[in-house]
């Protein structure tokens, strides 16, 4: 038993050393989401390695938030715009959220310098903006059907919020908090998309 896991491991070493000699880089995770060529746009190269290593931890969860905050927001415009069509943003957004969204982009469209956002008026709502979106007395006959319960929407996007501040003000999640973001990412993905 013990010879065939020598011999697994050795003929596994003699395969990865037959890859690297024909010039095959190994396997990265981050690979898959870093990027040498940015990497370099950025200055990346002259920071301190240590902190390179930690953010390079988070690349992944930081894809994966992201994505999830723009897949919601795809999905509760197209369930606004198929109930209020034009009026989406009139009907659908709360006065408060809408201004605050309104004061942003105009904000933002006199720093002609820098791309902004985006063209559509979601791309400027905060993501708890999300959660209380969908909650709200206008909409909520609106989300029921998919998601069922506003305190469970409510309790998942803060879990999910709380992760996503501490990746976009630079900190570093636990396995405990990595896991909990998937747990979310992946109930909420099984209730809307069931």
């Amino acid at each position: 038993m013990k010879s065939d896991i020598y011999s697994y491991v050795f003929r596994g070493r003699l395969a990865e050393e037959a890859l690297d000699k024909a010039g095959c880089q190994k396997y990265h995770p981050e690979a898959i989401y870093f990027s040498e060529e940015v990497a370099k746009k950025l200055s990346l190269h002259e920071i301190d390695e240590k902190y390179v290593q930690r953010s390079k931890s988070m690349i992944t969860v930081f894809a994966a938030i992201t994505a999830f905050e723009n897949a919601t927001r795809d999905y509760v415009y197209k369930v606004l715009i198929d109930s209020y069509k034009t009026e989406w943003w009139s009907k659908g957004i709360q006065g408060s959220i809408r201004t605050k969204a309104e004061g942003r982009k105009e904000k933002e469209s006199k720093i002609r310098w820098h791309v902004n956002r985006g063209d559509e008026m979601m791309s400027y709502l905060d993501f708890g903006d999300l959660a209380k979106t969908m909650t709200s007395s206008d909409n909520w006959n609106l989300f029921e059907p998919d998601v069922v319960s506003q305190e469970w929407v409510k309790n998942l996007f803060e879990d999910v919020e709380t992760s996503r501040n501490v990746i976009m003000h630079s900190g570093i999640l636990d396995d405990y908090d990595i896991s909990r973001v998937g747990m979310n990412i992946r109930d909420w993905l099984r209730q809307i998309n069931a």
